[in-house]
C-alpha cells in the first residue's frame, strides 16, 4: 500500500480504498455509499491497539431527558484532518462532537511523507523511521537510476494520533464511539437555502437551520454545521453526476525476508524495471500496456514493506493482477518471505470531477476532492488544509457577529419529527436536502479557492496525460520529471505550484522529454489540455451550478 498517501475517514484514517468485490485472500473490500469503497485490511492482522492515553474523552451518548445533544460542530470520522479540525474549532470555544466507531483505534495504515513537509507542520518528531535519500529505477541500466536527495519518512502513527486526540481532549472535543448512519438538514421556512424565497441575505445568520446525525445506536447529535470526514467513502457528501476518476491500484505487504537487496538509507521511491517478467509474455504485455512499480521501505536487513502499485488507471488494475507482478519481481530479486505482518489490498479513486460546491455537508479530503490527481497524495495536504478551513467555521460561527441560533431556538425534541410535530419548531424549520446554506458556502470558499481550483485543473489535465501512457512512454515521462528543478518536481508533488509556476513547470517537463516524446504528450494530451483551459476559464462560477 502507497503509505504516503493517505486520506482521513470514519473509524480509522483511511489511506487508500479497496476496490468492490473479493480482494484475493478471501477479504471482502468494503464498499461505501454509491459504490465509492473504503479500505480494508486482511484478517489476519491484529485489531489496532488503543491509545495510550491517561485522560479519559468525554464520550456522548442520549442526552438528559431524551432530548438531542446540540453542538457547533459535528465532524464524522476521526482520522487526522478531521481529528486536526476538531481540535482547531473547540480551541475557540465551539462545542465539538467527533462520531467514529473507534476513535481510539491506532490507525492501521504506514503513513509515509517527505520530510520538509512534515516539518513545516510542525509534525517532524511524529516520525519514526526516516531516509536520507530516495531512489528511482526506470529501467535496468546504469543511467536509468535517480537519486532523490529529499529525505523521506512513515509517520509514526500512534504518536500523531496521540498527539492530535489529547489535544482535541484539552479543548474538550466529545467523542461518540459509534457509526454516523444518516444527515438530515433543517432550514428555517420560506427559505430554501442559496437562492431561494427569501435569500439569505436578508436572514440573520443565527437561522441558518442546523442538521442532525443518527447514530447506529440511535443516538441524534445536532450540529449547527457537520463536517464528512470519512475520507473516499464520501458517505454524506455528494459528488457529481459526471464522477469519473482514475483508480490509483496497490497490493502491499509488510514482511520479515531472509534479506533484500535494498539501501537501507534510501527508500524506494519507484521501480519501473521488467527485468523479472520476461520469461512471462502474458503478464509483460499486461505491464507494458498498464505498467506498475514496486514502492519499498526498508526497515532493517529482514524487514521491509513493499507494494506493487498502479500509479493510475481507468479502469483500475485488479489486485490478483498486482499480487501476481509482485510475487514475480520479488522472485526474480531473490527475496523470500519469512513472514507477512501485514497485507492490504487498496484503491484511491483520484481525479475527475470535485463534489458539488457548495452544499450543506461539509467536506474535507476525499469528501473534499483534495487527493492530488496525478499522484494519490494526502495526509500532509489534508494536514495542512485543516486549520484554513477550521478557522473558517470559527468565524462563522462567531467573528463578531450573534451566535448562531440566539435568535431562533432549536427545536428540543428527541428526533427530527418530533421537532416539527411541535408548534413551535413546525413553525420555524422545516426539512431540506444537502442545498447549501450562507454558512457552508463561505466554508467551501475556504476549502477551494479560486488558486486551488485552477491547480486541480492542471493536476486532472496531468492524470489525463499518465492514464495515456503505457511502459515506454512512462518511463521517459518521469526520466523528464525527474530532470526537473528541484523547486519545480517536489513543488509539483507537494501541491505547493501556483497557475503561473505550473504553466513553467509544463514547459519546462516539455523541453527536458525527447523529441518522440512531446510528440506523444501532444497527441495524447491535446484533449485534456482544451479540459483543463476551459475548466480554468469557467473559474469558480461553476462550482454553484449543480446541473452544470
Amino acid at each position: 500500500m502507497r503509505t504516503r498517501r493517505v486520506v482521513g475517514g470514519q473509524g480509522v484514517g483511511w489511506r487508500r480504498c479497496a476496490r468492490e468485490g473479493t480482494t484475493g485472500r478471501g477479504v471482502s473490500a468494503v464498499v461505501g455509499r454509491g459504490g465509492v469503497p473504503r479500505c480494508v485490511r486482511q484478517g489476519r492482522v491484529a485489531a489496532a491497539s488503543a491509545l495510550g492515553v491517561e485522560r479519559e474523552a468525554t464520550t456522548e451518548g442520549a442526552s438528559e431527558e431524551g432530548r438531542t445533544a446540540t453542538y457547533d460542530l459535528v465532524i464524522v470520522g476521526a482520522g487526522p484532518s478531521g481529528l486536526a479540525v476538531a481540535e482547531r474549532v473547540a480551541s475557540s470555544g465551539r462545542k465539538v462532537c467527533v462520531v467514529d466507531p473507534k476513535p481510539t483505534a491506532v490507525w492501521p495504515n504506514n503513513y509515509g511523507v517527505w520530510i520538509d513537509e512534515f516539518e513545516a507542520l510542525g509534525l517532524e518528531d511524529c516520525l519514526d523511521k526516516t531516509w536520507s535519500e530516495a531512489t528511482v529505477f526506470l529501467d535496468s541500466g546504469a543511467e536509468d537510476e535517480k537519486t532523490l536527495r529529499r529525505p523521506y519518512g512513515r509517520v509514526d502513527r500512534k504518536k500523531l494520533k496521540t498527539r492530535l486526540y489529547e489535544r482535541c481532549l484539552e479543548h474538550e472535543v466529545r467523542f461518540k464511539e459509534a457509526l454516523a448512519k444518516e444527515v438530515k438538514n433543517f432550514t428555517p421556512k420560506g427559505a430554501g437555502g442559496v437562492g431561494g424565497a427569501m435569500g439569505w441575505d436578508n436572514l440573520p445568520l443565527s437561522v441558518s437551520g442546523y442538521s442532525v446525525v443518527t447514530c447506529s445506536d440511535g443516538t441524534e447529535l445536532r450540529g449547527k454545521l457537520v463536517l464528512d470526514a470519512t475520507g473516499h467513502a464520501k458517505k454524506f457528501v455528494q459528488f457529481r453526476d459526471d464522477y469519473d476518476p482514475g483508480y490509483q491500484g496497490a497490493y502491499g505487504v509488510l514482511v520479515e525476508v531472509d534479506k533484500h537487496p535494498f539501501d537501507l538509507d534510501k527508500m524506494l521511491f519507484m521501480d519501473w524495471r521488467d527485468d523479472h517478467l520476461r520469461d512471462l509474455p502474458e503478464l509483460k504485455a499486461r505491464n507494458d500496456r498498464t505498467p506498475t512499480f514496486l514502492y519499498a521501505m526498508p526497515f532493517s536487513e529482514t524487514e521491509i514493506f513493499l507494494e506493487e502499485t498502479s500509479l493510475v488507471a481507468r479502469p483500475a488494475v485488479p489486485f490478483d493482477d498486482l499480487k501476481e507482478r509482485m510475487e514475480a519481481r520479488l522472485k526474480h530479486l531473490g527475496i523470500n518471505i519469512k513472514s507477512v505482518h501485514e497485507e492490504e489490498f487498496c484503491l484511491i479513486p483520484m481525479g475527475s470531477s470535485l463534489p458539488y460546491v457548495p452544499q450543506r455537508v461539509l467536506g474535507i479530503g476525499g469528501t473534499a476532492g483534495m487527493v492530488h490527481p496525478s499522484t494519490g497524495y494526502m495526509v500532509s495536504r489534508m494536514l495542512g488544509a485543516a486549520p484554513g478551513l477550521a478557522d473558517s467555521i470559527i468565524d462563522i460561527l462567531g467573528g463578531g457577529q450573534p451566535k448562531i441560533g440566539s435568535e431562533v431556538r432549536m427545536p428540543a425534541a428527541s428526533s427530527p419529527r418530533q421537532a416539527e410535530s411541535s408548534s413551535s419548531s413546525s413553525d420555524a424549520f422545516v426539512e431540506t436536502g444537502n442545498e447549501a446554506n450562507d454558512l457552508s458556502v463561505e466554508v467551501w470558499d475556504a476549502a477551494w479557492p479560486e488558486e486551488r481550483l485552477a491547480q486541480r485543473e492542471f493536476f486532472n489535465f496531468g492524470m489525463e496525460v499518465l492514464l495515456s501512457l503505457d511502459l515506454a512512454n512512462t518511463r521517459e515521462f518521469f526520466s523528464a520529471f525527474f530532470s526537473l528543478s528541484d523547486f519545480h518536481w517536489q513543488g509539483f508533488l507537494s501541491s505547493r505550484l501556483s497557475l503561473p509556476e505550473l504553466i513553467v513547470f509544463g514547459l519546462s517537463l516539455f523541453s527536458k522529454s525527447s523529441w518522440d516524446m512531446r510528440f506523444s504528450l501532444v497527441a495524447k494530451g491535446l484533449p485534456g489540455l482544451v479540459g483543463m483551459l476551459a475548466g480554468i476559464a469557467r473559474g469558480t462560477d461553476k462550482r454553484y451550478l449543480k446541473d452544470n
